[in-house]
């Protein structure tokens, strides 16, 4: 007998991603503490009992928002590190990864700069800081092998360029916007087109 049960599912996912994109635009505008369930609720034009029916709180949202965000970002920098790309090749595709998660998920980058700190505190954020430290070390070591490749200059200060790259790149979730005039990938362009040329060995 035929069955619609496979649409139903479908339909149910694609309505739980538009209230986590919804959650995430408040919980970035908003912030963690003053955002509530029925605020959320009000901007999905549903009552916040209904919400329950999808998520029992708003901590269970915004930790799936933050997992889907980082995710996908290890995903895309996983595939630029195992890529045996020489060092100036890896930072470039490792900012240019950046700029796409901004534009894939603008405000959970948003959220991510400005509840972290807060958040790690709590159990079920604790992938917060391991990411964190996967992040640093991912660039640290980009770095340094650039040095010692001569790709880099030798008097580089390693740590203080990550803070100034990492700051300055992930800033930009606070102007950015999908489908504005450039493309992540030409703001890539444009931005390393400036960092490169004060760390590289000039010729």
């Amino acid at each position: 007998m035929p069955t619609n049960k496979k649409p139903q599912v479908t339909a149910a996912a694609a309505r739980r991603g538009e209230l986590l994109t919804t959650a995430a635009e408040v919980f970035a505008e908003h912030g963690y503490n003053a955002t509530t369930v029925r605020r959320i609720a009000d901007h999905a034009g549903m009552l916040a009992g209904s919400l329950y029916y999808h998520f029992d709180s708003k901590e269970s949202m915004l930790e799936e928002i933050l997992r889907t965000f980082l995710d996908e970002l290890w995903d895309g920098y996983d595939t630029v590190l195992a890529a045996g790309l020489g060092p100036r090749e890896t930072l470039e595709a490792l900012v240019t990864e950046s700029f796409r998660e901004i534009d894939r998920h603008r405000a959970a980058v948003a959220i991510y700069q400005k509840e972290s700190r807060q958040l790690v505190a709590q159990d079920r954020f604790a992938f917060l800081a391991e990411s964190q430290r996967r992040f640093e070390r991912a660039w640290l070591s980009t770095l340094e092998r650039g040095v010692a490749e001569h790709a880099f200059r030798a008097d580089l200060d390693v740590r203080l360029t990550y803070r100034f790259v990492r700051d300055t790149v992930w800033v930009a979730a606070s102007w950015y916007r999908p489908g504005g005039q450039h493309s992540p990938e030409e703001i890539a362009r444009q931005y390393l087109s400036m960092v490169l040329d004060g760390i590289a060995v000039r010729e």
